[in-house]
């Protein structure tokens, strides 16, 4: 059966905020697949890696609050926990039963691991299989960007400004040049050697962000810690992937959720960066799809 595409009635949060859900493949599907995106990003963060998913899968997609056509966060609002609650009651709206998978790239596989901890009879019934691509489970207020000494630390004290600035602006988008995005986002966020129409799907979806819900989100990812939501899944079947050249998830942040997840199967991906959905959407695909079947037997 062919997957068709289409974007389902938009889904409110039990705060109001209202999400934009975009859903493919068979309604009957025996499993559903979600699929969570990462800052200042939105479902078409899976656009390269949908093509390679079994089409006879049900897949869900949504924008995050504060990001692609859902509604702006609220004050308040744009924490990971809100982000763990929005997807443990659109799971509930849109798939009321049935076996689940889930995989959240970056700030997506942070939110899985606050669901695990907020909604744990979520993750005892239901949740057959977890991917957490290119992700943390803390430690990113002493983000560095991969650069040694002083350089590094000026990183970690100028993130919060960053965060600051971006919180105060009144725009709905990011006014900023798209050539001069590509440039950053080309050395930042990717690998080597990255394509063209890759880079461009960054820099759109980043271009679409609420200003300052990527601001508060910032200070949200800061403060994360996830080691207490991946202690219960220690039994769902899980994949970590990680980029040998990720700046923004360095892979010893990877490291460490694959040590809690005793089980789980660690993949790296060598000279790939942080936008492995981009840069490496066979491969993952194809793990998650594993993820799947073995859901499916």
């Amino acid at each position: 059966m062919t997957a068709v595409l289409s974007p389902g009635p938009r889904f409110v949060a039990s705060d109001g905020a209202a999400l934009n859900v975009v859903s493919s493949g068979p309604a009957d599907s025996a499993i559903t697949l979600v699929l969570v995106h990462g800052w200042t990003q939105d479902h078409r963060t899976w656009d390269f890696v949908l093509p390679h998913l079994d089409p006879g899968v049900r897949v869900l997609r949504y924008d995050l609050r504060g990001h692609g056509g859902s509604a702006p966060a609220r004050p308040g609002g744009a924490t990971i926990a809100r982000l763990a609650d929005d997807l443990a009651e659109l799971i509930a709206d849109r798939v009321p039963g049935g076996p689940l998978v889930l995989a959240g790239h970056s700030m997506g596989g942070m939110t899985l691991m606050v669901l695990a901890e907020r909604h744990p009879e979520l993750v005892a019934g239901r949740l057959a299989g977890a991917a957490f691509v290119a992700t943390s489970s803390g430690d990113m207020d002493k983000l560095t960007l991969g650069f040694p000494g002083l350089v590094g630390r000026s990183v970690t004290r100028f993130e919060p400004r960053v965060a600051k600035l971006l919180a105060r602006l009144r725009s709905d988008t990011l006014r900023l040049r798209p050539g001069m995005v590509r440039s950053g986002a080309r050395r930042l966020v990717f690998g080597a050697r990255p394509g063209r129409e890759q880079v461009d799907s960054v820099v759109e979806q980043l271009l679409c962000a609420h200003p300052a819900s990527a601001g508060m989100f910032l200070d949200a990812i800061a403060a994360h810690r996830g080691v207490g939501g991946l202690g219960a899944l220690c039994d769902v079947p899980s994949v970590v992937l990680a980029g040998e050249k990720d700046r923004l998830c360095p892979l010893p942040h990877a490291k460490v959720i694959a040590d809690e997840l005793p089980h789980a199967e660690f993949v790296r991906f060598p000279g790939a960066g942080h936008m492995l959905p981009q840069e490496r959407p066979y491969e993952v695909a194809r793990r998650i799809s594993a993820l799947v079947r073995a859901a499916a037997r």
